[in-house]
């Protein structure tokens, strides 16, 4: 990761602009071109420095709702049930956890229902057991890498 990158990335954590060509803009506010933006964010996520790039939405404003889900998938399974898991839209994301219940993941949907024949779906394509844990009070943390990028 060279200083450009730093750089970019300590400012696109907050405030990213929501117009017809944001990556242009936050060129602009960088001195870096758009394709040059673009360009950086595509290695950065390749290269592995970024593992998504996106909005973080709130289903329950959205009228939806969503739910943590762990499962306990034996070593040999994870490949096959990491499959299953991400085979649903609903699911936004998931991840291992060296834990009993070893893999997590969130779904997200307009109706509980839905999350229930998710979870079902999940449960029956994996022949394993999953446990649904809805939110019951929901708090915010904001988490804000800062780079250090070297002066010029």
């Amino acid at each position: 990761m060279d200083n450009g990158d730093r750089i970019l990335l300590n400012h696109i954590q907050k405030g990213f602009p929501v117009t017809s060509r944001p990556f242009q803009e936050v060129g602009g506010w960088l001195n870096m071109t758009e394709e040059e933006v673009l360009e950086r964010l595509r290695r950065l996520s390749q290269e592995g420095y970024l593992s998504r790039f996106g909005p973080v939405l709130n289903p329950r404003r959205l009228g939806g709702n969503s739910t943590l889900a762990a499962m306990m998938v034996p070593q040999e399974r994870l490949e096959v049930a990491i499959a299953a898991v991400n085979g649903h839209p609903q699911v936004s994301h998931n991840y291992l956890r060296e834990h009993p219940f070893n893999l997590w993941f969130v779904v997200s949907a307009e109706s509980e229902a839905v999350i229930q024949g998710v979870l079902a779906e999940i449960e029956e394509e994996t022949g394993l057991a999953v446990i649904n844990l809805p939110m019951e009070e929901e708090y915010f943390v904001e988490v804000n890498f800062q780079f250090e990028v070297d002066n010029p």
